[in-house]
């Protein structure tokens, strides 16, 4: 993430073709826009343009994207961070999954159908409120489970609380996988990943440190204590006020002086529209719909089948840590791979998909090895000792449980940079975004069903293994064929009913119809 003083930054190549629509607003506070003969941008007025100087080193403005996706991070390192370093307990720090079974299953599915429509309130409400509206139903969630432990009559409360959190969960990552794909440079979007994945789950590894402290010395598996679930509910409600204080979108001013492709004033009938749109004008991007439905699919099984059943209590807290910390180490390391300009993006893009299947076959191929050690019902017998991280053999499993962390950062980055790739649009994004988080939670939904009626371990790990290694064939072609090097404001806008006008602030409509 670059944090140059960007009155000393010259524009970047990849805004030259559009430099005189996209120049920033004078300090006189006008509509007008103009770049400097030197590649020096103008700042707007206002607090949210200002530069702290500290030793002599100039901060990013509020309204930059590095200052927004630092504080998007956060937001998302107290909602839905705790949310999985609760999860990647299993059963929501509580013996029996059945219950967060069934509530994931309520979730996943409104997830799903409110997900595909996620752009539209993004385009209606803002990022900034439709990131906060979604973070509440991370901590009403959360009060749901801590309920249920003192009561087995609120099982209609918890179900609520998963669809609350199922409408919520959509919203909140719409919007951030927006600002994820649109904020940035063509350049830095593999780079921006990176820092919100790392900060994003050091909300998991923090948060799996709340019952790791809690049950340190519980060596049998049991539900975790009172005091973990009120310390998750504090922190998520927190998230949820932590995003009234982001700017939205059309505030946002790149440092090389562009600003964020938006349709300005949609009407709700427009961006339904806009859904059908894509589909109609780009039906490649379907091809990536199987990896969309696989990037939460094995959640289920690695966290309830392999850390929730096979371990007690306290090394699965551990295992959460690690498992979390690990997505940390690969996103930095996919990122920085993701944006490295000395390679054509065409062949990153091809190099990506060539190595996640490498990695697909290693590392669920030793999962496969470590499945067939027990099943669904030899944990439930009376005469199994479930592994503490004092027993032999311990390290090895710990280390397969590390990979399939850094297995889904990287599954998720490459998805991220795949469609930033496709495009610079903030309104195509928003769609893109709606599709992946749509069918990711149809999937989610799909498996947590069958976890919750017992499907066998053996068959919930083959499903994995064959829809993430199928879906990197089918998604190929568009890898191979759709990417380019630089994708263009006007090929962004090519046919939708936008035009340049459309994604400017009002008043620039002249300047545009001049270029």
């Amino acid at each position: 993430m670059s944090l140059e003083n960007p009155k000393e930054t010259p524009v970047s190549d990849n805004a030259a073709t559009t430099k005189e629509v996209f120049a920033t607003p004078s300090h006189d506070g006008s509509d007008h826009r103009a770049l400097g003969h030197d590649g020096v941008i103008d700042l707007p007025r206002g607090w949210k343009y200002k530069q702290i100087t500290i030793a002599g080193y100039k901060f990013p403005w509020y309204a930059s994207p590095s200052v927004q996706l630092f504080m998007v991070a956060f937001v998302c390192f107290m909602c839905p961070g705790m949310f999985n370093a609760l999860g990647g307990l299993g059963g929501g720090g509580q013996v029996d999954p059945t219950l967060v079974d069934n509530m994931n299953t309520a979730l996943y599915a409104t997830f799903a159908v409110v997900g595909f429509f996620g752009g539209t309130f993004i385009n209606k409400l803002g990022v900034k409120w439709t990131l906060a509206f979604g973070g509440i139903g991370y901590g009403i969630y959360a009060i749901s489970l801590l309920v249920s432990v003192h009561s087995s009559h609120v099982q209609a409360f918890n179900m609520i609380a998963g669809v609350l959190l199922g409408l919520c969960a959509a919203l909140l990552w719409t919007a951030q996988g927006t600002i994820m794909i649109s904020y940035p440079n063509e350049n830095q979007k593999g780079t921006y990943f990176a820092w919100f994945w790392a900060i994003f789950n050091m909300g998991a590894v923090i948060g799996g440190l709340i019952p790791l402290g809690e049950n340190i010395n519980v060596q049998t598996n049991k539900t975790v204590s009172d005091g973990t679930y009120i310390g998750f509910i504090v922190l998520m409600f927190f998230g949820a006020f932590l995003a009234t204080l982001l700017c939205n979108a059309e505030d946002i001013i790149r440092k090389d002086g562009s600003r964020v492709i938006l349709k300005k004033n949609p009407t709700w009938k427009s961006e339904f529209i806009g859904l059908w749109e894509t589909l109609r004008l780009e039906p490649f991007i379907v091809l990536l719909f199987p990896m969309f439905w696989s990037s939460n699919w094995f959640y289920t099984y690695q966290m309830q089948a392999v850390n929730g059943a096979y371990f007690n209590t306290r090394t699965k807290a551990l295992n959460n840590v690690l498992y979390w910390l690990s997505q940390i180490i690969a996103a930095g390391v996919w990122g920085y791979l993701l944006d490295r300009e000395a390679v054509r993006r065409t062949l990153r893009a091809k190099i990506t998909l060539v190595v996640l299947f490498v990695l697909t076959m290693a590392i669920w191929g030793g999962g496969y090895a470590f499945e067939k050690t027990y099943t669904r019902e030899s944990v439930l017998s009376e005469d199994f000792k479930h592994m503490d991280w004092a027993d032999d053999g311990y390290v090895g499993v710990m280390f397969l449980y590390m990979f399939y962390g850094f297995f889904d950062a990287a599954w998720q980055a490459s998805i991220y940079w795949f469609m930033g790739a496709l495009s610079n649009s903030g309104r195509k994004s928003a769609n893109y975004v709606g599709f992946y988080k749509g069918i990711q939670s149809a999937g989610a939904s799909v498996v947590a069903h069958l976890d919750a009626i017992k499907l066998s371990y053996e068959a919930e790990f083959i499903s994995n293994w064959v829809l993430l290694s199928t879906s990197l064939v089918i998604a190929a072609p568009v890898i191979f064929m759709k990417i380019k090097d630089h994708v263009s404001t006007e090929e962004d806008l090519q046919g939708t009913d936008e035009t340049l006008a459309d994604v400017l602030p009002a008043g620039h409509r002249e300047k545009v119809a001049e270029v």
